[in-house]
């Protein structure tokens, strides 16, 4: 049997642009000889759609779309995410993620979604209405079980029991011979290989062959990495698409073909950063972009993935010394440049400088600089660098890192300006791996960059370690408060710590959630980021001792 799989970049709410780009995946398809195609959850829709269900127009021109596409469906059947419309008058939530079962013109069968997340990024109980029962589909002497993403994640991959239902256990009582998921599962540092390793034992315990169809894309904060699959009834993996890419791939169940080679971690974490600076870019309407150099690593690497997600024609660089700029840093920010083949014009700040602090002397009277001033220079350059990006129509891109961020190491209304935080979900340590491995056949960043001790150079030989800890250290503390949410205590106790760092890093932390919340929206790719995955209050007296 062949199967063609969809993996789609949805645009949310582009019914007309969604339904155009299923129906030309779905014709390649058949013209790969497939003859049943899948596409992902809530292809139709994009995903997550969000509050824009509530629209009174939202969701019934949803289905508008639907009917459209069943109606351009022949023979070979299409199975395709949407949102159906709970009956008037049922109690509950308004809504089914749901998937169609489409053919010959009609929609066959219906089946909606069981197990809703609301955890982490997700949200689903706050729209959806879950599936009361699993049915197979039966269709050309086959019973096809359905599941739509959540549907087939178990508790020994989500980490806890979550649910007291389980979809493929009740499918499987009343007998399939094929597991279809339809799915939108977005990327993490590892967790493409966890998904393979789950969906493995999932097709292993039904006994069937499983087909997990992911879609790609950037939405907001989120990417997706698509990494769709095939497994036969002995859980062994007989395809792989590639990650990151829109791809429409017709698999035959009795063969093996094409497995990807799994890319290692910085070659993931820089498809997914490309994957969805671009998206955001492009479905915001923006074809080109700006972003200051400094000369260090972080602006660096947002430049080289911002020239190879839109183009290096399309990205403008400024740099803007002042007085405690080190000439490499206009040396490096100008190299750079050359190598990626972007522009980059260098506009001296100093003697805007030196007029914003006269022109407050008379306020400030005899009281001694101190990091007001370094500020003030972080917010000319913001001031710069949002002129630029007013009046030319780019996109200004944040440049600051994940170590940065978390413990406030950075200005409001000055290194923060901008649209998107392409690398703010990076950790400093990733950072350098990125960096160097972007380096990895020919010099783009300069090594110079790469080696030389960070610094924000807004006083005299200022180094970053002379404010916070090596990054190394930092960063493995963050890592445990941040994402594995343990507290100081556990941190000190279990992981061996120095007391007085943790407690610190710990406070930075906590002080800085009014920071975060006024940042531009951050690249997921870890499995916890600052963002819509992590709501913490700005004004709350808990310590976490």
């Amino acid at each position: 049997m062949k199967i063609g799989i969809a993996q789609l970049n949805a645009v949310v709410g582009d019914f007309p642009g969604n339904a155009k780009r299923i129906l030309a995946a779905y014709r390649e398809c058949l013209e790969q000889g497939a003859e049943i195609v899948i596409a992902p959850e809530l292809a139709l829709v994009g995903y997550p759609p969000q509050d824009l269900l509530f629209k009174s127009q939202f969701v019934p021109k949803c289905l508008q779309a639907l009917d459209y596409l069943s109606d351009e469906i022949g023979e070979v059947p299409l199975i395709v995410g949407y949102v159906d419309q709970c009956p008037a008058g049922q109690v509950g939530k308004p809504f089914r993620n749901a998937a169609a079962f489409l053919q010959g013109g009609e929609i066959k069968h219906k089946v909606w979604k069981t197990l809703l997340p609301e955890y982490d990024v997700f949200d689903e109980r706050r729209y959806f209405e879950p599936s009361e029962s699993c049915d197979p589909i039966v269709w050309n002497g086959l019973r096809i079980g359905v599941t739509i993403c959540e549907d087939v994640w178990t508790e020994d991959y989500l980490h806890r029991p979550l649910y007291d239902r389980d979809p493929v256990q009740e499918l499987s009582d009343k007998g399939i011979d094929l597991l279809l998921n339809l799915s939108a599962s977005p990327f993490s540092v590892g967790k493409p290989a966890r998904r393979e390793r789950m969906l493995s034992e999932v097709a292993k315990e039904a006994a069937v062959p499983l087909i997990y169809c992911n879609c790609i894309g950037g939405q907001d904060q989120l990417i997706f990495d698509g990494g769709s699959m095939t497994f036969n009834a002995d859980g062994e993996t007989l395809m792989k698409t590639k990650s990151f890419e829109q791809e429409c791939v017709t698999v035959d169940l009795n063969e093996k073909n094409i497995i990807n080679k799994p890319p290692c971690e910085e070659a993931d974490l820089w498809g997914a950063l490309v994957l969805g600076l671009r998206d955001y870019a492009h479905k915001c309407g923006f074809k080109t972009a700006c972003l200051g150099l400094s000369g260090g690593i972080d602006s660096a690497l947002t430049a080289a993935i911002a020239c190879e997600a839109l183009g290096a024609e399309n990205i403008y660089g400024l740099t803007m010394p002042s007085e405690f700029s080190s000439g490499g840093s206009v040396d490096h920010s100008i190299e750079l440049a050359k190598n990626l083949g972007m522009q980059c014009d260098s506009v001296p700040i100093a003697h805007v400088f030196a007029e914003v602090k006269s022109s407050m002397k008379p306020v400030f009277g005899d009281l001694a600089e101190d990091v007001t001033e370094e500020n003030m220079q972080a917010r000319i350059r913001g001031l710069f660098l949002m002129s630029l990006s007013n009046k030319s129509g780019r996109m200004l891109l944040t440049t600051g890192n994940k170590s940065e961020l978390a413990v406030g190491y950075c200005t409001m209304y000055g290194d923060m300006c901008g649209g998107l935080a392409v690398i703010s979900d990076l950790p400093k340590m990733k950072v350098y791996a990125l960096s160097r491995w972007i380096n990895r056949d020919r010099e783009l960043i300069p090594w110079e960059t790469i080696d030389k001790a960070p610094s924000a150079e807004l006083r005299p030989d200022q180094k970053d370690q002379d404010t916070l800890p090596e990054y190394d250290v930092l960063d493995a503390i963050l890592e445990l408060y941040v994402e594995k949410q343990l507290s100081g205590t556990e941190i000190i106790e279990q992981h061996g710590f120095e007391e007085n760092l943790v407690r610190w890093v710990q406070r930075r932390v906590d002080l800085n959630e009014w920071k975060r919340y006024q940042a531009a929206p951050g690249l997921r790719v870890t499995s916890k980021a600052f963002g819509m995955g992590r709501r913490m209050p700005i004004v709350q007296k808990f310590t976490d001792s």
